[in-house]
C-alpha cells in the first residue's frame, strides 16, 4: 500500500503522534473554563458601577482589583499562607510598578494585596510574628488609617502611605537577608 515499509511506519508514526498532540491540547480541567468566564463576569460586574458613579462621587468606590497571582490566588482555603520569602519577593515585584492612569487600581490593589500576604506570612512563620515587629506594625498603621476601605478612591487617597509602607517594609527586610533567603 505504501511501497515500502519504512514509509509506511514513518507515515504511520507521524498520524499517531499529530493524533496524540491534538488530544492533549483541551484544557486539562474542564472546570476551569467556566471559572475563568464567572471571573471575567465578576470582574465586568465590578467596573460597571465605577462607570456610573460621577468622578468625585463622596460615595466609596467599588475595591480595587484584586492581583492575579497575589497571595492567596493559587492557595485553597484553610491552607497555610505562603512562605516570607516568598511574599516578599511578591511585594518586591511591584517595586518597578506605578500608578499610570490606565493601571493606577491593579497597581495599588496589588501592593495592598501584597502586602497583607507578607504580614500573614510573618504572621505564621515559625519565628513567630515577634520576628518582624516593625513590617507587622507598618502594616497595622496602614490599616488603620485605611480604617477597612479597600476601595481605589480610598487606596488612591492614602496612596503616599501604601507606597511608603512598601519601601519601608522592603528597606527592613533588605536589612534582615536571613528572613526571606
Amino acid at each position: 500500500m505504501f511501497g515500502s515499509t519504512v514509509r509506511g511506519t514513518a507515515v504511520a508514526a507521524v498520524f499517531l503522534a499529530g493524533f496524540a498532540v491534538s488530544c492533549d491540547a483541551e484544557p486539562a480541567t474542564p472546570a476551569a473554563a467556566p471559572a475563568a468566564s464567572s471571573a471575567a463576569a465578576a470582574e465586568s460586574a465590578t467596573a460597571a458601577p465605577s462607570a456610573s458613579s460621577p468622578p468625585g462621587s463622596s460615595t466609596p468606590g467599588p475595591a480595587a482589583p484584586a492581583a492575579s497571582g497575589g497571595p492567596g490566588a493559587s492557595a485553597l482555603p484553610g491552607s497555610p499562607p505562603e512562605k516570607v520569602r516568598d511574599a516578599f519577593a511578591g511585594l518586591q515585584a511591584t517595586l518597578d510598578g506605578s500608578c499610570t492612569p490606565s493601571e493606577c487600581a491593579y497597581f495599588l490593589g496589588r501592593v495592598y494585596d501584597e502586602l497583607h500576604g507578607l504580614d500573614a506570612a510573618m504572621k505564621a512563620d515559625p519565628k513567630g510574628p515577634g520576628h518582624f515587629p516593625e513590617p507587622i506594625a507598618l502594616i497595622a498603621k496602614l490599616d488603620a488609617e485605611l480604617g477597612g476601605d479597600r476601595s481605589f478612591k480610598n487606596l488612591k487617597a492614602h496612596q503616599t502611605l501604601l507606597i511608603g509602607t512598601r519601601d519601608k517594609i522592603n528597606t527592613w527586610m533588605q536589612g534582615h537577608p536571613d528572613d526571606y533567603r
